[in-house]
């Protein structure tokens, strides 16, 4: 999943705060292993990961070193008679996909022979999956059931991306969102697609997870160019390109525990909950996110963060400090917040004049009314 910070302090000082709970991670669409940075909760981090490529799985559980990390070798899908699978029988997830006109489809169809002939891991980076030892996909995953079954009742983040029925998949999870008092969730995302509720879009799937108490905080934009005039590829293999029309991102929804109108839900969640949501902020490079968290919390996560590495202080510092990569000198996290107060200069992308900051010259009529709509003019 895209978005990642390179690195995290924070996250790594917060695992070392955790002494009641771990970390869990569903990971579906899991071939290429579980993303690096989860690794820094080290024996706090439980993870099952899902995947039809028997191979991969296999793979991957030959290599685990932790034995709180599973991987399930299965399609993952929707209940049949789910009233989302009813609605959908028959048709295409991907309503008007512009897919066969683009450069990408035109180079995998010209090296068909040569994916064929690639050893595994090689078919995984050329997405070629379904030319795999695959499980049988009518005997899939239902995660609901999975989750009863295996006594699976607290879920701190989701990350979903199989290439297929992710739409439908996410409407299968209509319950677990709340029961499990889900934090995070990372998906892929299509900008493309029909006005039809039931394709795998992004505004459908917004609209999914707003509806379930979710605010989108991260979006990426991946762009694919056509065949008519093609770009060059960004990997070292045919994906995404230098231009092209916007076709698919990752996306990152969040519980906004910081909102007035998510209190309910906050009220319910542990101190060491709250404290993985700031960790999951601080690991999509959100580091303001997770300074809010601690702040507003600051009283319950006390008993948690009280000394030494995960003293509250102490973590907003490492937040400061993430929040300033590549400035040079860094400063703590109150001098950093005196300078803002302050209008300090390194508040400012580009030299400004001296004097009270000044809003942006308009550059139209809309932007000019706007404007001084904001400022009450």
């Amino acid at each position: 999943m895209e978005g990642f910070a390179g690195d995290c302090e924070f996250l790594r000082r917060a695992a070392g705060a955790l002494k009641q709970e771990k970390f869990t991670l569903i990971d579906v669409g899991c071939s290429g292993g579980i993303d690096a940075l989860w690794r820094l909760y080290g024996d706090k981090l439980r993870a099952i990961g899902f995947d039809p490529n028997i191979e991969e799985c296999e793979h991957l559980a030959a290599i685990e070193t932790n034995p709180s990390i599973r991987y399930v070798p299965a399609f993952v899908d929707i209940r049949p008679d789910h009233p989302f699978a009813r609605k959908t029988q028959g048709k295409s997830p991907w309503g008007n996909s512009p897919w066969n006109r683009l450069s990408v489809a035109r180079t995998v169809q010209l090296r068909q022979k040569e994916i064929g002939n690639l050893p595994l891991q090689d078919k995984i980076d050329f997405n070629a999956w379904r030319q795999t030892r695959l499980a049988d996909e009518n005997d899939p995953v239902f995660l609901p059931e999975f989750f009863a079954k295996n006594q699976i009742a607290d879920i701190d983040f989701i990350k979903l991306d199989v290439d297929g029925p992710d739409f439908a998949i996410l409407n299968s999870l209509d319950d677990v969102l709340s029961g499990a008092c889900v934090l995070g969730f990372g998906m892929e995302v299509n900008f493309v697609g029909s006005a039809s509720e039931t394709d795998h879009t992004f505004h459908n799937s917004d609209r999914f997870m707003r509806s379930h108490g979710f605010d989108l905080f991260h979006l990426t934009v991946r762009h694919y160019s056509t065949t008519a005039l093609p770009s060059r590829y960004l990997l070292t293999v045919p994906a995404q390109t230098e231009f092209g029309r916007s076709f698919q991102g990752d996306a990152l929804y969040m519980r906004d525990l910081c909102d007035p109108g998510v209190s309910a839900f906050a009220d319910q969640l542990s101190a060491e909950k709250i404290l993985k949501s700031a960790a999951i902020f601080a690991a999509f490079n959100l580091p303001d996110c997770a300074a809010e968290i601690l702040v507003k919390f600051r009283s319950r996560l006390a008993g948690l963060c009280g000394a030494g590495a995960c003293d509250i202080d102490v973590l907003l510092d490492t937040l400061a400090a993430q929040a300033q990569q590549g400035s040079g000198s860094t400063m703590g996290y109150k001098d950093y917040i005196a300078a803002f107060e302050r209008d300090d200069d390194r508040f400012y992308a580009q030299k400004r004049t001296t004097g009270p900051a000044q809003p942006a010259a308009p550059t139209g009529g809309g932007l000019r009314s706007t404007l001084a709509r904001i400022i009450g003019r």
